[in-house]
This record gives C-alpha cells, sequence and structure tokens, in this order.
C-alpha cells in the first residue's frame, strides 16, 4: 500500500510517517518547508525511505504527481498562524482540500481513502449551558468584554454565569480565520467524499503536543513557547487570568488515532474529536512545565489577551472512544516527551522567534499592557 502524507515534514505529519512506514507502507510527502516551521530545510528526522516531494499543496501538478498510484492520503498540511494574513487561511485549508479531490476525480485515481487533520478550532467559543435556559452557542467574546479583564461567559438571555460543556461534534461555531478555514475543509472533504465514493474521516485534533513540535513556528503552542522561555530563565507570560482551560494531547495518541480512521469503515464520513477529554488550565499547565524544567522563573499575568482565543475549550471523545480509541499518554508524559527531545537536539536553539513580541507587534496580543 502507498500513502500520500501531505504536509509530511510537519509535526504531526512527520509522526505519521514513521508510523506507516513501520506498518510496512510505502510512504510519498508532499511538504513545501515553509522557511517558519523548517528554517533549516528538510528536517533529519524524514526518514530516506520517503519519497520526498517539496511543492505546495495549492499546486495543480504538484497534487497529480503526489497522487499517481496513491492509495491512501493523509491531508495534514495546513496553515496555523495568530498573524491577521487572512486570505491565506483559505486558500491553504479548504482550497488545497478541493483541489485534491478535484484531480481525484477528474483523473478517476483509486484512492481508497482520505484523512483529513481538521481542528477543535471548529467549535469557536464553544458550548455552554445556562442553569435557566439551557444549551446555547455564544458569540465570541467582545473586544470591551476582554477590555475591561471579564474573562468568563455569560447567558445571553440572562447575563448569569454559564457552563462550558464538553465539545461535541454535532454543534460547530467557528468565527477567527483559521477555524472557518478548517470547517470549510471539513464540509469540503465528506461532501465530496461521500458524493463521489471516496470514504473520507476528517479528525479534530485538540492542542497536540510531543516530541518534534516546531521550535520556530509562532502557532505551535504553549509547549513550546513556556519552555523555551522557562530554559531560558524568562518569564511566562500568560493570557487573560490563566484559568482558561485547554485539552492536551500527546502526539502517539494523534497518530493512533488516524491509524483506526483508516483501519475502521465506522468511521467513513464523520468529523471526529481526538483530545484527551480532560481540562487543564493554563495557569496549572504553567506550574507543571516550570517543574519539569525545574526553572524558577515567574509567571506574568499582564491581563493581557489574545485577539481570537476562546474561553474553554475540552472535547468530548465518547464517539471515537466508541471506535475503541483511547489516549494513553497524560500530561506529565506529554511534557517529560517533549522535555527529552529538546535535551536529545541540545538545547532550545538561540535563533527561535519570540512569538510573544511579534504577536503584540502585530496587534494580536492586546491588553492591560498594550
Amino acid at each position: 500500500m502507498r500513502a500520500l502524507v501531505t504536509g509530511g515534514a510537519g509535526f504531526i505529519g512527520g509522526h505519521i510517517v514513521d508510523r506507516l512506514l513501520r506498518e510496512g507502507f510505502q510512504v510519498r510527502v508532499l511538504d513545501n518547508l515553509d522557511p517558519k516551521i523548517h528554517p533549516h530545510g528538510r528536517p533529519s528526522y524524514i526518514s530516506d525511505e520517503v519519497d520526498f516531494i517539496q511543492g505546495d499543496v495549492t499546486d495543480p501538478e504538484a497534487i497529480e504527481f503526489c497522487l499517481h498510484k496513491v492509495d491512501f492520503v493523509f491531508h495534514e498540511a495546513a496553515y496555523q498562524d495568530y498573524m491577521p494574513d487572512f486570505s491565506r487561511f483559505l486558500k491553504v485549508n479548504a482550497v488545497s482540500t478541493a483541489l485534491l479531490f478535484e484531480t481525484i476525480v477528474r483523473l478517476h485515481l483509486p484512492v481508497k481513502k482520505i484523512i483529513i487533520a481538521s481542528s477543535q478550532a471548529v467549535y469557536g467559543e464553544g458550548q455552554y449551558e445556562c442553569p435557566v435556559h439551557g444549551f446555547f452557542l455564544p458569540l465570541p467574546r467582545s473586544q470591551q468584554q476582554l477590555a475591561e479583564s471579564s474573562w468568563e461567559i455569560a447567558c445571553p438571555q440572562c447575563g448569569q454565569p454559564a457552563n462550558s460543556l464538553l465539545l461535541r461534534e454535532s454543534s460547530t461555531n467557528p468565527y477567527n480565520q483559521y477555524a472557518v478555514s478548517k470547517f470549510a475543509q471539513e464540509k469540503t472533504a465528506l461532501g465530496l467524499g461521500w458524493l463521489h465514493e471516496i470514504p473520507t474521516v476528517a479528525l479534530r485534533y485538540s492542542i497536540t503536543q510531543g516530541p518534534r513540535q516546531s521550535l520556530y513556528n509562532h502557532y505551535s503552542g504553549v509547549c513550546r513557547i513556556f519552555f523555551s522561555r522557562a530554559m531560558r530563565n524568562i518569564p511566562l507570560v500568560v493570557y487573560e487570568d490563566g484559568l482558561q482551560t485547554r485539552d492536551f494531547v500527546h502526539i502517539d495518541d494523534v497518530v493512533d488515532a488516524n491509524l483506526l480512521a483508516l483501519e475502521d469503515s465506522r468511521a467513513d464520513f464523520q468529523a471526529l474529536n481526538v483530545g484527551s477529554g480532560k481540562a487543564t488550565t493554563v495557569r496549572d499547565y504553567a506550574d507543571a512545565v516550570q517543574r519539569m524544567s525545574n526553572s524558577h522563573v515567574p509567571v506574568l499575568y499582564n491581563g493581557e489577551y489574545r485577539r481570537g482565543d476562546n474561553r474553554h475549550s475540552v472535547s468530548s471523545i465518547e464517539t471515537l472512544s466508541r471506535l475503541g480509541w483511547r489516549p494513553r499518554r497524560d500530561l506529565p508524559q506529554i511534557l517529560y516527551d517533549f522535555r527529552a527531545w529538546i535535551e536529545r537536539i541540545g538545547g532550545i536553539p538561540t535563533d527561535i522567534p519570540d512569538a510573544y513580541t511579534a504577536m503584540r507587534d502585530a496587534g494580536v496580543v492586546v491588553g492591560a499592557a498594550s
């Protein structure tokens, strides 16, 4: 069997490639080696067994070439950032997916299954319940609300505090440019897959973390940002009050979910959550990073916030669990594995960009200290 992994030089794609090689697949990778993620070119962890093509997923010729004699596609390539280049999100995430199906259908290619990398971001501000008025999907918190350091979601009818719920696949509510592009990607893939009888699965990843997470990409997440600052004795900056909750999942559990989706036809034509199902506050996460890195740097709460962030995001993993998948690695394992990888590569590089400063300069991070 031959598999194509778009974005196969990246964090999640690269781990999927490794697993497929161990399972005996022939693997082709299409990756543009974006210098913001791969400033030193092709990563050393890409096996020589891989048929590696440097190209862009929005290039019709590259897509057609890479789909030749392919049985399965893992579409992991994505544009992820907090910067305000809004049009690029749709082009890379949604248009590339349409192009993928367009090419398969036009050339009558015998692709057996496509797995799409979607995101928990499609839930927007989340799913909530008011004790009086019941379930609702909130609007994103307004800039006025955030500027007043009023962080929590209230019922739009009575104004009373509402309870955040585990995010279930049935209710989406995307607002920011990344979330909208991933939802458009999902709808494109699942719709065209159904119409043209190409089994397709969209996996909505929670915050995926572990070894080989890009140290250069601003979007690569709190694990990279907190560790890189703690290990260089730079204070950790926490947005809002640090009591916002997130859902962190180990990269190996995400790879397991991809292989299950590949092998189990019960997953076909569905969007499925892949997360831990457990809430972790950013404040607790910062404390855990300090312990794991043996750091005593202060944690700063400046009252700042990041445009487009939501307050609480923890996914229900009930649907995928019914198919036999469960996360097997917890947050301490995530942090341990990430720190061990940092140590193996010789520590935090000196040339990594300061994501915090870049986002403040771009107006993405705003608040009391801006």
